[in-house]
């Protein structure tokens, strides 16, 4: 049984879906991974993970503006507006959405769907430098 950890650090330039797909397999394919589980996790509170469809960006499109409609950008409704109109809307849709995700390698490949992709979801609209944790458990 092997363990190995991976930062990939992604800049992100406001709100958006960032993929980070082939970053992920470039490093199962570099350390050889067989078979075994592989979480991701994001170590911010204003970004979330996702598996999501990676073949039609309006996909993407639609989603971002689904999710600021659903957790609008309007500091009366909040407490928390320490770092703008973003700050407690970010964190909402992050709550609603995912900080980690868990994947299985079987055969050398990442178990995911013909048109899904993994992506950082930034929920603040500026710049960002974010980290997600990668650590595969297997052979």
């Amino acid at each position: 049984m092997k363990q190995e950890f991976f930062n990939l650090q992604i800049n992100t330039n406001g709100q958006n879906l960032y993929e980070f797909t082939d970053q992920t397999l470039n490093w199962i394919n570099e350390n050889n991974f067989k078979n075994g589980i592989l979480n991701l996790s994001i170590q911010h509170t204003s970004a979330s993970l996702v598996v999501q469809e990676n073949a039609d960006p309006d996909v993407q499109t639609d989603l971002i503006k689904y999710f600021d409609k659903l957790v609008p950008m309007d500091n009366s409704l909040y407490i928390h507006t320490t770092e703008g109109k973003d700050d407690m809307p970010a964190h909402i849709k992050s709550a609603l959405t995912n900080n980690q995700i868990t994947l299985s390698i079987k055969n050398k490949e990442l178990l995911l769907g013909t048109w899904q992709g993994l992506y950082l979801f930034e929920h603040r609209l500026e710049s960002q430098k974010r980290s997600i944790i990668h650590h595969f458990l297997g052979e």
